[in-house]
């Protein structure tokens, strides 16, 4: 049984533990950066496809990333539109970010803060997790406790008591993600947010 309370998932996370709550777009499979490789693993994703670096608080992630001050002024201004919220924003990588959350291109790294209670109450004690959705790579993301259980048994997940006050409402729809070119954005997957630039 992996279900838990709040603080015991949060210790959990914060000893390198796989673990998974809800957001507001598909529940999310997270573990602390550094032991990127534990999602990987979980998952049989390939290296390919990197994680997302989820924080409570845009000031939690800008230090994970580097540019200009004019990037920089641009990139908060676009968090500031659209965070909290389902929107993945993959910038240039700064030296803080562990080169097992993007294997394959470890000079860039997606962040996102979620519209989603819960998350950002976890998030906030935990600091930035690496993220990505709770399920089998190739697989459609799982949206229950009990079918993560099922896939994910030594993952910690939240008693259903712990939902209880957080009106979590996910979408069962993954983040539209965006990159930044150097000069503009490029949309790199439409999810469940219209990015306008």
């Amino acid at each position: 049984m992996t279900q838990v309370s709040m603080s015991r998932l949060v210790a959990g996370a914060q000893r390198g533990q796989l673990v998974s709550f809800p957001t507001d777009t598909v529940p999310a499979l997270a573990v602390q950066p550094d032991c990127s490789e534990l999602i990987f693993t979980a998952k049989k994703r390939s290296y390919e496809k990197p994680l997302i670096l989820m924080g409570a608080f845009p000031q939690a992630l800008w230090s994970f990333v580097k540019g200009t001050d004019g990037e920089l002024e641009i990139w908060q201004h676009v968090a500031q539109k659209y965070w909290p919220g389902a929107l993945t924003l993959v910038l240039p990588a700064s030296a803080k970010v562990p080169a097992a959350m993007n294997p394959t291109d470890p000079t860039t790294i997606g962040l996102r803060v979620p519209d989603s209670k819960i998350a950002i109450a976890i998030l906030s004690l935990t600091g930035p997790l690496a993220t990505t959705s709770a399920n089998h790579s190739g697989e459609p993301a799982l949206q229950t406790l009990a079918e993560i259980e099922a896939h994910f048994p030594d993952v910690l997940t939240l008693h259903p008591t712990e939902l209880e006050g957080f009106n979590s409402v996910t979408m069962g729809v993954p983040s539209t993600v965006v990159k930044w070119t150097g000069t503009g954005w490029e949309v790199l997957r439409q999810g469940g947010l219209n990015f306008e630039f």
